[in-house]
């Protein structure tokens, strides 16, 4: 069951590379900022959010596990949908990944810039943005393996941050941080309970940490250019799996532990907040610094999984051949800087209009996460009915529960969009996702069609030689 994007690609990303990626993809804003909005609605059951949440990933990357240790692909979940549901399927989720990817790379450029060019203010953020972009595409444009290398360390710099931030945590909690009074978990009942906001409180913020695992998924793409596809996904996916859900619950747990839930300075910055009240000197800017690494980080990341979806796409005659083409380190360039070339027109556009562009774009993509699961779930339910019915598909990695845990995930996630459609912001994001979706379908099948038709019409050699023919008979 190859692929041929696994069998083009040089593989040299390590089992541990390909990890850390997957970690480093996950671990963004998302955790160390956007964590403390969910503590403000569901205060100490975010801890029980996290989990929920992380129980759902837990099933979705074992099922994308199976698919991609039977067939490691850069295309991923996009060739598993193609499988499973037809090339239409696998087409509108791969492009729909691909814009959801460039989008977000020019958001986390236009983030990372904000903060630099507060400490810079003599150069603009627009500048800020297009040379992080620069440096960072330059960082895929080199070999794999210096790719995988470079990521490893910006990832191991975000790992250490957290753990640092858990060792302190837990010390405050038990008393064990000089200057600190040990609280022990009794912020877990105080304050109006476990649960200050009730069950639409924890809803609330499982919608909200859910979001926060997007990136998790790059496992699987990176995983088909390591020198052992099959062993790498295997490894890469447990290890992502067991130290997200201990930096994201971990870190939830020690906000609410260290700090009342509805402490002011937690939904602003909640690391900066529990290590404020460590009185660390100069924590603002130590965290700052961390979340441009947290930023760019992602951003690099993100920059990788884009233009592998559009090689992917391109090798499937979904996206024109030329992005095919690869440099001297066999990186495809051409998938990099078609990429590259639409972000940096988003970050330009929002240097033009900075609360219109974004904004907009970022709606617009906002539910692409869940449309990626139902995908990768779907895919799965069919992938793996038609294996067991066929003796002669082998597959190395077996979802565990199956039909029943694979249906489990299936409900979580009807739930989650449930929820979304009763909150405004999420109700918008999803149907603009909608409208995205729609879009690229009917693009994609007008495409299509026009490939199709050249594809049929006859060429300059086959009228020469039929003109020939007629005119001998």
């Amino acid at each position: 069951m190859s692929n041929s994007s696994t069998t083009s690609s040089k593989t040299n990303l390590s089992t541990r590379q390909i990890t850390m990626m997957g970690i480093g993809g996950a671990i963004g804003a998302g955790l160390f900022i956007g964590s403390g909005q969910a503590v403000a609605v569901a205060g100490p059951s975010v801890i029980l959010a996290f989990a929920l949440a992380g129980f759902l990933v837990i099933l979705i990357m074992n099922m994308l596990g199976e698919m991609a240790a039977a067939n490691p692909s850069s295309g991923s979940f996009s060739v598993y949908a193609t499988k499973a549901l037809g090339p239409n399927a696998g087409a509108v989720i791969g492009w729909l990944y691909w814009i959801q990817a460039v989008i977000v790379i020019s958001a986390e450029a236009t983030g990372a810039a904000a903060i630099i060019g507060g400490w810079i203010p003599g150069i603009s953020q627009g500048t800020w943005s297009l040379i992080f972009v620069g440096l960072l595409t330059a960082v895929n444009l080199a070999h794999v393996a210096k790719f995988g290398q470079f990521e490893f360390w910006f990832s191991f710099l975000k790992v250490a941050a957290i753990v640092v931030f858990l060792v302190i945590g837990a010390a405050m909690i038990f008393g064990l941080f000089p200057g600190v009074e040990a609280k022990g978990l009794s912020n877990l009942v105080e304050h109006g309970g476990f649960m200050p906001n009730g069950i639409v409180g924890l809803c609330a913020g499982l919608l909200m940490v859910v979001f926060a695992f997007g990136g998790i998924e790059i496992v699987a793409i990176a995983a088909a250019e390591s020198d052992n596809p099959r062993s790498s996904i295997r490894k890469a996916v447990r290890g992502v799996l067991v130290r997200v859900l201990v930096f994201y619950i971990g870190s939830a747990l020690v906000m609410v532990a260290v700090l009342p839930w509805n402490t002011p300075e937690l939904a602003a910055g909640p690391f900066v907040a529990v290590l404020g009240a460590a009185n660390i000197p100069f924590i603002d800017s130590i965290m700052a610094l961390v979340v441009v690494i947290a930023l760019l980080s992602a951003m690099n990341a993100n920059i990788y999984a884009a233009s592998r979806m559009l090689l992917s796409l391109s090798e499937r005659k979904l996206a024109p051949k030329v992005v095919m083409v690869r440099n001297k380190n066999q990186t495809p360039y051409i998938a990099v800087l078609g990429s590259i070339i639409l972000c940096t027109v988003a970050v330009a556009m929002n240097y033009l209009a900075p609360d219109l562009v974004m904004p907009l774009l970022l709606n617009a993509v906002g539910s692409t996460l869940l449309v990626t699961w139902g995908f990768i779930i779907v895919s799965q339910l069919v992938l793996r009915h038609r294996a067991d019915k066929d003796p002669s598909i082998i597959l190395p990695v077996r979802m565990p529960g199956f039909p029943y845990l694979s249906l489990l995930a299936l409900a979580m996630l009807a739930g989650i969009v449930l929820l979304a459609l009763f909150d405004p912001a999420s109700r918008t994001q999803l149907l603009a996702t909608t409208v995205l979706i729609i879009t690229i379908a009917v693009l994609n099948a007008l495409a299509q069609r026009r490939r199709h038709r050249l594809e049929d019409r006859p060429s300059d050699t086959d009228s020469t030689t039929l003109s020939k023919e007629n005119t001998h008979a």
